[in-house]
């Protein structure tokens, strides 16, 4: 088999498991396009943006950090906070990498949850070049939130309805994603330290600076209680 036949049938096999992340992506994309077009940005924005950093929830959150006071400290602590779960995912990934030549760094690059859940998981082909595979299915993943974005950006400078309150949708994002894990925890000890360690930091720092003391205050709850959390079914 030659090179071509090898990157189509690759490219075959992975098509079919990135198409329901089409729909969430394009639209999510979509949705942060003209997000940042109503916060003021040019669709270069967030057309550049989904390109190099291919990282929706710090995508959204990179709105508020430009439109704020430069403080790069906080936004590597929040950045960092939001996306730690990629280290076990990388770590996960080590031995499925190993070999991958330089198809390995943007794998790594474009690592996101979903790219994460289909190449860990699926039943790839003896026939079909594993290293093909995810390198198709990552690029697939990150052309499709490109996409979306792209259009967001430039099709939001045409959008004459009333746009306020659109930057509700990364609360709106975090409160599915919470009420998901919720939904699939037996208990729910982890989501609740978290609420109340969060409402206490509101409380004690304010709105504008309790983000980041929460975040490392509930990791380090989390981590003190991880032990009898594991003993009783319940991942931290």
């Amino acid at each position: 088999m030659n090179q071509k036949q090898t990157l189509i049938k690759a490219f075959r096999c992975a098509f079919p498991y990135t198409i329901p992340i089409f729909a969430g992506f394009w639209f999510l994309g979509m949705t942060y396009g003209i997000y940042m077009n109503v916060s003021g940005f040019s669709f270069w924005y967030p057309m550049l943006m989904s390109l190099t950093i291919f990282a929706g929830s710090a995508e959204f959150i990179a709105v508020n950090l430009l439109l704020g006071a430069f403080n790069p400290i906080q936004a590597l602590a929040m950045t960092l906070m939001i996306n730690a779960r990629h280290l076990f995912y990388g770590i996960s990934m080590l031995d499925k990498f190993r070999g991958l030549g330089l198809k390995k760094i943007y794998l790594i690059f474009g690592m996101c949850d979903e790219s994460f859940s289909i190449n860990y998981t699926a039943l790839i082909p003896d026939d079909v070049d594993k290293g093909w595979f995810m390198t198709f299915v990552t690029l697939l993943n990150h052309f499709y939130w490109f996409f979306g974005a792209t259009l967001g950006g430039i099709f939001g400078s045409l959008i004459h309805f009333n746009t306020e309150g659109l930057d509700f949708v990364m609360t709106a994002m975090f409160v599915v994603i919470f009420m998901e894990q919720w939904l699939k925890e037996e208990r729910h000890t982890s989501s609740l330290a978290g609420l109340g360690i969060s409402l206490l930091c509101l409380i004690a720092f304010g709105a504008d600076n309790f983000l980041i003391p929460s975040m490392l205050a509930i990791l380090a709850v989390l981590t003190l209680l991880r032990a009898p959390l594991e003993k009783g079914g319940e991942t931290p």
